[in-house]
């Protein structure tokens, strides 16, 4: 069942969202060589908390930490721990909050130091895939009308769409109704209706779109070994059109 929000609740999920991009906004600055994905974990954490917010990952179906770091062909779900970033990784950062008893959700990938044109160029479409996908979440289209949106312009780019791993519906929990994929033919699924919201994600790999789960059973790495990114945002249908809940 999809849950529709009335205003009180989209703003309290504006709330939440508000310390989800504010919290990537910080961890956007400390990305740099030498540093680890525990002390970037550590630091979201502080700065969900100091915000009277609660990270809405921590212990979520047992996950260990407060942030996911995936890191180059890692695409989603990367534990943080002592791995050390180097000069031209990227890493893509996942993030959750509750406030007042609503979650935000949001995920960027970010550059360490200088890296390649490939990987730069990776990270640019990954994000316009994601604002060409918005563009169709409007009242009155169809779901399958933001996926497809987001698949035409990656793969027109010459990139892959991760095919396993899609976006959903939030509000009162993380993972709501319906399920938002990132391909598809356009026309299908539900009809978008204000106050529906979604958690739009994008996850766009350089090499084919296959994934496999590493043993520690959470971390998803792409089974060519080619680079991956992912950039996502709640986002609340309205009347006025697509509104991003997870901006700083």
């Amino acid at each position: 069942m999809i849950n529709i929000k009335n205003a009180r609740e989209i703003e309290y999920m504006r709330q939440a969202g508000k310390v989800v991009g504010e919290t990537l906004a910080k961890l956007q600055e400390s990305v740099k060589p030498g540093i680890t994905t525990g002390e970037l974990d550590r630091i979201a954490e502080e700065s969900i908390r100091s915000r009277n917010a609660i990270p809405s990952f921590k212990g979520y179906c047992g996950f260990p930490a407060s942030i996911c770091a995936s890191i180059n062909n890692e695409v989603v779900h990367g534990i943080p721990g002592k791995r050390v970033l180097q000069e031209g990784d990227i890493i893509s950062i996942d993030c959750g909050a509750i406030l007042n008893g609503y979650h935000g959700d949001a995920a960027r990938t970010f550059a360490v130091g200088q890296i390649s044109k490939e990987a730069e160029n990776l990270i640019k479409v990954t994000e316009q895939s994601f604002f060409t996908g918005i563009e169709k979440a409007v009242v009155g289209n169809k779901l399958s009308d933001i996926s497809s949106a987001i698949q035409q312009y990656a793969e027109g780019q010459g990139y892959s769409v991760v095919r396993d791993y899609v976006g959903h519906g939030i509000g009162t929990e993380m993972h709501e109704d319906p399920e938002v994929p990132n391909f598809g033919r356009p026309g299908r699924g539900p009809k978008l209706v204000e106050g529906m919201v979604l958690a739009i994600e994008p996850m766009i790999n350089i090499g084919e779109f296959y994934v496999k789960v590493q043993p520690n059973g959470w971390t998803v790495v792409t089974k060519d070994g080619t680079l991956s990114a992912h950039y996502e945002n709640t986002v609340a249908i309205s009347k006025n059109g697509p509104e991003i809940l997870t901006l700083s």
